[in-house]
């Protein structure tokens, strides 16, 4: 059985963000996660570190155990966070920072912010920019992309059960049920009997959606001012279980070519959440991280 991950609480302006740790060793990773997940995403990666290793994930405000945390939002923000994160459990030494989805951006954000923190940046399936027409309306692209996964933040279940149902129906996460998948959803939990729901909120969902989509500039910026070395993983499914996936290999060959420290590599049979929680591609995910440096 995998033990639960110790929760921590790192306090900020006006209240606290839950951190969650998975493992006692000294070396260190702090981490972030997608726009509606949380620190809980990474227990499969977790469990596939060494046992001299600790990983610190950090659920980001408006989602998880930091759903009622303050704003503002934002990947300055998060990413501003994630130092503090390395700051409080770094130990004084550099570490490692892994980011999945939009939580690669913000580690990239935070990477390129404060490098004297960290030692290695890994990009999981996210954090290089994907740009977008310039008269494009973000809310309607927004809409566009995220829009079943907002609907669903809004929705009540009259149990747990019946929340965990939907995840299971899912494309992407179905055929590849796991314990890893299924501590990740009911960590997400929330609301009373009758009205289950879960932890993310909309409104940080959408502020952090339209800069996802905006972010483009800002993102070639950050990794053209990289000091740290950096790897992306990616794989060939997207959200929805299929083909093409989130980052195809014309962007990555793109980024690689004009960023000195970023080399890449494609993870095969995986889409962009079993990368991250299912067997082979999480342990592949972990031991790249560990031998980056």
């Amino acid at each position: 059985m995998t033990t639960p991950p110790a929760e921590l609480e790192l306090a900020v302006d006006g209240g606290a963000l839950r951190v969650l740790r998975f493992g006692e060793g000294p070396r260190t990773a702090v981490a972030a996660h997608g726009i509606t997940a949380s620190g809980m995403s990474f227990r499969a990666l977790a469990r596939h570190l060494p046992p001299d290793w600790s990983l610190f994930a950090l659920d980001l405000r408006g989602r998880g155990g930091s759903a009622a945390a303050p704003g503002p939002y934002g990947f300055d923000t998060h990413a501003a966070d994630l130092c503090a994160v390395a700051e409080r459990w770094g130990g004084g030494a550099r570490v490692a920072l892994a980011g999945h989805s939009m939580g690669a951006c913000v580690a990239l954000r935070a990477a390129a912010r404060r490098p004297e923190l960290f030692d290695r940046l890994l990009l999981i399936d996210g954090g290089l920019p994907v740009p977008a027409a310039p008269d494009a309306d973000p809310d309607a692209l927004l809409d566009a992309s995220l829009g079943p996964i907002l609907a669903r933040l809004s929705r009540t279940f009259d149990s747990d059960e019946a929340y965990v149902s939907q995840f299971r129906a899912h494309p992407a996460l179905g055929p590849d049920w796991n314990d890893d998948i299924e501590a990740y959803v009911r960590y997400d939990i929330t609301g009373p009997e009758g009205a289950r729901r879960s932890r993310a909120q909309e409104g940080p969902v959408r502020r952090d959606g339209r800069e996802l989509l905006a972010s483009a500039a800002a993102l070639a910026e950050d990794l053209a001012g990289l000091s740290v070395p950096t790897k992306v993983l990616y794989a060939p499914r997207g959200t929805t279980g299929t083909e093409p996936g989130v980052l195809d290999a014309g962007l990555v060959a793109h980024w690689t070519s004009r960023t000195s420290l970023l080399t890449a590599e494609a993870i095969p049979e995986c889409n962009h959440f079993t990368l991250l929680m299912s067997g082979t591609p999480a342990k592949t995910v972990a031991d790249r991280l560990v031998s980056m440096a």
